[in-house]
């Protein structure tokens, strides 16, 4: 086997590499059969003038998230929203590294208004980037016999992405619609969709997503 330098492209490295069984991502069936919408960190804190640390793109997914939590509904998908929520007062070692934010109770904390939750969407707080960390989403996935996450919100690069490693550590599948998540810079969107499509799940258009949910 040549050098990893001398091939023309790691995928040429890779198929030679596997004796040309190199698995294409999108082989992996995208399917919304069981599937719950995960809306992460729609919050003002990160996205409404005058939170605390506000992505400029983040206003630039609201319509495409808007349209695809309204199919979802539409289709009896499951809706969760995870926002981020920490104690007034209290220490929180997520604070060692990133301003004070999403202090229960806030406007900070509040989901923004365009994305609002309607009665019968679920709700979930978390402490940590992950959706999953010490929350009880995975219960709630479990109960409903529910296996594939459709994920957005903010960041792609920091919460958004550690939402689908570990669902693809407990045996979710993974689907995330690129144009309803947004990252710091997009530098760090393009290396984490390809990072969750590489290693973690399928990256799709939310398109995709609601031609699925209307056929169910």
């Amino acid at each position: 086997m040549k050098r990893i330098e001398e091939y023309n492209s790691v995928k040429e490295f890779y198929e030679e590499y596997t004796k040309g069984q190199l698995t294409d991502q999108m082989d992996v069936e995208l399917s919304v059969d069981n599937a719950a919408l995960l809306i992460v960190d729609m919050l003002n804190d990160f996205c409404t003038p005058g939170g605390v640390m506000v992505m400029d793109t983040a206003k630039d997914i609201y319509a495409p998230l808007r349209n695809l939590i309204d199919k979802a509904r539409e289709n009896d998908v499951t809706i969760i929203y995870v926002n981020d929520c920490h104690r007034a007062g209290q220490y929180d070692a997520e604070f060692d590294k990133r301003p004070v934010h999403c202090i229960e109770g806030t406007w900070g904390q509040e989901v923004v208004d365009e994305l609002k939750p309607n009665e019968g969407d679920l709700i979930v707080n978390k402490r940590r980037y992950s959706s999953f960390y010490q929350t009880d989403l995975e219960l709630i996935l479990r109960e409903r016999g529910i296996d594939t996450v459709i994920i957005t919100g903010v960041m792609t690069n920091i919460c958004v992405r550690s939402t689908a490693h570990d669902a693809f550590f407990k045996g979710f599948n993974v689907i995330v619609p690129s144009d309803c998540c947004a990252a710091s810079c997009q530098r760090e969107q393009e290396s984490s969709l390809v990072d969750i499509n590489t290693c973690y799940g399928l990256v799709v258009e939310s398109n995709d997503i609601i031609e699925l949910m209307e056929k169910k």
